[in-house]
């Protein structure tokens, strides 16, 4: 059976991202425009368009459609920004980012991830303004400040690290809590606020601590 991925990649906006309050037209443009298919392993392919997580091996996972769309909506991208994504993943995110905004770091903690991601990049053409390193985002040290931040996987809490490579306005994202109940969060000058409830997979070392019951 042939896809039509233009077509699935339509109903996607019409039906699940436009519906959950993504209205920015610039947001609705990218997501509507580029091709998550090519991001997507090439088992769970004909799902790329679905309202589901895709794993990506390794333990990390694509968040839903809606949820990157909010994500990047929520962040306001100007076309000077400079982004610094923690959590590469699939590397669709980083395309994303990279056709609303000047440059993106995007760091990946599992080498495999990172390579897989930046081979998609460069296989689409949608990477030439992104940047893949492999990285530990709680031992990175990138020596500089961005405009927005956005973290792919939950956090127990934000750390203070984070919050520190933002430029004075800058805006992170990020899901932070316990689950069954996480919230997604857009931290701008200083200001905290709570924009939705989702569950994401933990960022890897930054899961809540074990808590020991005598």
């Amino acid at each position: 059976m042939t896809i039509d991925y233009a077509r699935a990649r339509e109903l996607m906006v019409e039906q699940q991202v436009r519906p959950w309050e993504v209205l920015d037209m610039s947001v609705l443009d990218v997501i509507g425009r580029l091709p998550r298919e090519a991001f997507v392993p090439e088992a769970h392919r004909a799902l790329a368009y679905a309202d589901l997580e895709l794993p990506l091996g390794h333990g990390a996972r694509m968040m839903k459609p809606v949820v990157e769309g909010r994500m990047l909506q929520a962040l306001a991208l100007k076309p000077g920004d400079s982004v610094l994504e923690i959590g590469t993943g699939s590397g669709y995110i980083a395309a994303c980012l990279g056709a609303l905004a000047r440059e993106v770091v995007s760091i990946e903690i599992n080498p495999e991830l990172a390579a897989a991601a930046r081979a998609r990049l460069d296989a689409t053409a949608l990477g030439v303004n992104v940047r893949v390193e492999t990285a530990d985002a709680l031992a990175w040290e990138p020596g500089r400040q961005f405009d927005a931040i956005c973290v792919t996987a939950a956090v127990d809490q934000i750390p203070e690290r984070f919050l520190a490579w933002l430029r004075p306005g800058g805006r992170l994202f990020a899901v932070r809590g316990r689950a069954p109940v996480m919230e997604a969060v857009l931290v701008n000058g200083g200001a905290t606020e709570s924009l939705f409830e989702t569950e994401l997979e933990y960022l890897h070392g930054a899961e809540p601590a074990p808590q020991f019951r005598f």
